[in-house]
């Protein structure tokens, strides 16, 4: 009878620990910025069906990077938890930190199973107050902890790197175009230290925008709105005649429909995103 292999608790954790990070740094990365007016959401995404971003509720949103098929069922879970408190309570017990709290839970369990692999994501929850100082972001590693962050954040790829980009420069009274820039420059810096161009089109922007007047704060900011962006933070254009360009582009930004637990695309999906 032979003998079974023993590996300590300890460096069981540890190599589980190290097949979630790997598997987090092959999906590309993303950042969360809080600017003036809310919080931006920017990653390089060519997938049009596959959304790194979405909403979760009225003033909540929800980032991940990693396995889309992984973290698309924590959003779906995420979306129902919501739901049901804010139809049994009250729309506004349901917040970013209660959130935050569950998949906390979820993961940290999932982490120390041994019967199953531990998830491959890394999730941003994010709530936008009714001024800067009620602004709430959370990042939540594989293992299930819980990190509050303030000003910016990044996950997935090469993440270390962009943070320490983004904390030497990001700014809190940073408009939403100056945010935006500094976010495609941060994304755009390869680990070897050069930069490249991200077209507008490979670009998934989304903005929890407390001065809407609807109670959904959540919206997704694509096409010539986004282009226009890109030039008033790159300079190109003058803040007056970057407001006309926004106000003539705001039809496109209201065209959201509400977003349904399986409105991103196939569920069954295993691609690191």
């Amino acid at each position: 009878m032979s003998t079974p292999f023993y590996v300590s608790p300890q460096q069981a954790m540890a190599d589980r620990a190290e097949y979630a990070r790997k598997g987090i740094a092959r999906g590309r990365s993303l950042v969360v910025l809080q600017y003036t007016d809310g919080i931006v959401f920017v990653g390089e995404n060519p997938s049009r069906a596959l959304h790194k971003f979405s909403e979760i509720y009225d003033r909540i949103g929800f980032a991940a990077a990693g396995k889309y098929n992984e973290y698309e069922n924590l959003r779906i879970g995420g979306v129902r938890y919501a739901d049901l408190r804010g139809y049994t309570y009250d729309r506004d017990d349901v917040t970013a930190r209660g959130l935050a709290n569950v998949y906390a839970q979820t993961l940290g369990t999932i982490f120390s199973s041994s019967g199953e692999k531990p998830y491959e994501v890394e999730l941003v929850v994010a709530e936008v107050g009714d001024d800067a100082s009620g602004d709430q972001i959370y990042r939540l590693p594989h293992d299930g902890s819980i990190v509050d962050e303030h000003g910016s954040v990044a996950v997935g790829g090469n993440a270390e790197q962009i943070s320490s980009y983004l904390d030497q420069r990001h700014e809190d009274a940073m408009t939403l175009a100056q945010a935006l820039r500094l976010a495609v420059n941060a994304l755009s810096r390869d680990t070897n230290g050069s930069e490249r161009e991200i077209p507008a089109e490979r670009l998934e922007v989304a903005v929890l925008d407390r001065t809407r007047p609807q109670r959904r704060k959540f919206k997704r900011i694509v096409g010539t709105r986004l282009s226009r962006l890109l030039e008033e933070g790159a300079g190109g254009t003058s803040p007056s005649a970057a407001s006309s360009s926004a106000a003539a582009a705001e039809e496109d930004e209201e065209l959201d429909l509400p977003e349904l637990p399986g409105d991103d695309g196939p569920s069954d999906s295993g691609s690191q995103n």
